[in-house]
């Protein structure tokens, strides 16, 4: 199976009094490339002088205003494993999916570097529902859809410290 791979780059803002990545800044990462992965990106969003935006392969729901379907975060889980110190250098949020159901599918997330040893800073999982937005209810995960993100699917995640 395969995963994706996203570079984000780091805010200072994202920085807190202990010089490291703070824990909601952290969610907001996860956001970013979720963002960048599966929501398509119009061309005419693009600034003119901008690099043009990597189009992932799984990037197949329609973005913004009047779109036919959102997505809800259902539940988020995340266990930070080292702090994340503030560089210049983008992290690399590996994805994959751990669940694709009828109408929900489970993002699982590993926070790392770059590096040939890479440092894995942190772990997550988010559940998201497809809901229709003139309705406000769930929806199906359609057959485009599936066969975009069926080749991403494999196992979920596995915490370290559980009760």
């Amino acid at each position: 199976m395969a995963r994706l791979e996203v570079p984000v780059q780091l805010r200072w803002a994202d920085m807190d009094a202990y010089a490291h990545v703070n824990n909601v800044a952290m969610l907001r990462l996860l956001e970013e490339a979720r963002i960048q992965a599966f929501w398509r990106h119009p061309v005419s969003d693009q600034a003119a002088d901008a690099a043009p935006a990597v189009q992932w392969p799984t990037a197949v729901l329609d973005a913004g205003p009047g779109a036919d379907v959102s997505t809800l975060v259902a539940r988020q889980e995340i266990e930070y494993l080292h702090p994340l110190p503030y560089r210049r250098r983008p992290v690399i949020v590996e994805m994959w999916l751990g669940y694709l159901g009828g109408a929900s599918i489970d993002v699982c997330y590993e926070v790392r570097d770059d590096a040939p040893e890479p440092t894995v800073y942190a772990r997550a999982v988010a559940t998201l529902v497809l809901v229709d937005t003139s309705t406000g209810s769930p929806r199906r995960i359609s057959e485009a859809e599936r066969v975009a993100w069926q080749p991403y699917v494999e196992g979920p995640i596995s915490f370290r410290r559980r009760r």
